[in-house]
């Protein structure tokens, strides 16, 4: 059995709250990388066809031995194919990369509001989801204005929204909105690239637990209920971003970490982003 917990979502599923992450690992080393999680014990895999690397996760599922049902695998749609006959394409092209009959979760990538009718592409969503090729469907990057124009127009609520998340960038305001409308949270670029690792307070509460500052990061967002899938292809990292749960952090420590807050982004701002590759 593993020790990562399952989250709950809207639609009866379930996911692992921790999982493994391959955006910017190099389609080349994505087979190697996705393996070596999996043996370490990673059951949640998150790819895009944006990544240009599905093929080397899928390879891996394939070779790890372990069976597909036992591996939550989550891709996302490019932006380049929102139009609703692009979206169904896309989402089949993905699975055959991957070498899947199915994919547990498909997520928009980005709404890309200024230019692409994010409504449209989320009702051929839906029609994706009613052919029982995905388990569930969600979205990355949206903001509460985003979502909000979904519930007023479509009839399924995205069971995760997909937003960058770390100590520098709690997104408080837009975790809350999808609480009270029971979306799950996933949080991308858990530790802001490496840019929280020199924080006094977070190696302080390192050195107090006796873990890496990476870890009492990772601990932190499992503690605030966020799903979180951290990337590496070092083997000791993998490892050790796997043993987050032999340790809790205090109440006090947890919020001197939220506390860190500066809006301070790594990626792109979701209301402003509208590039098409």
């Amino acid at each position: 059995m593993s020790v990562v917990p399952m989250i709950a979502l809207n639609d009866g599923t379930s996911i692992p709250q921790l999982g493994f992450g391959v955006f910017q690992i190099d389609p080349a080393e994505t087979r190697a990388a996705t393996l070596t999680a999996l043996e370490i014990g990673y059951r949640h895999i998150d790819t895009a066809e944006m990544y240009r690397n599905e093929k080397g996760v899928g390879e891996a599922v394939a070779a790890s031995g372990i069976p597909r049902e036992e591996i939550y695998v989550t891709s996302k749609l490019n932006n380049g194919f929102h139009a609703p006959a692009d979206a169904v394409k896309a989402f089949e092209t993905s699975l055959e990369t991957l070498g899947f009959d199915y994919l547990d979760l498909f997520l928009i990538h980005w709404p890309m509001p200024a230019v692409l009718d994010y409504v449209e592409t989320w009702k051929a969503m839906e029609q994706i989801l009613a052919t029982g090729r995905v388990r569930s469907i969600g979205v990355s990057n949206f903001q509460p204005a985003h979502l909000t124009r979904l519930f007023e127009e479509t009839s399924i609520v995205p069971v995760i929204n997909q937003i960058e998340v770390h100590p520098y960038l709690t997104q408080n305001d837009v975790r809350a909105f999808n609480t009270e409308h029971k979306i799950a949270t996933e949080a991308w670029s858990p530790i802001a690239q490496g840019g929280v690792l020199n924080d006094p307070v977070i190696t302080t509460i390192a050195a107090r637990v006796g873990k890496s500052a990476a870890q009492v990061t990772l601990r932190w967002h499992i503690q605030r209920g966020d799903i979180v899938f951290p990337k590496s292809v070092t083997r000791s990292r993998v490892q050790e971003n796997f043993e987050l749960f032999d340790f809790v952090l205090a109440e006090d420590e947890i919020d001197a970490i939220t506390a860190l807050n500066r809006d301070e982004r790594t990626g792109p701002n979701p209301d402003v982003f509208n590039m098409i590759p």
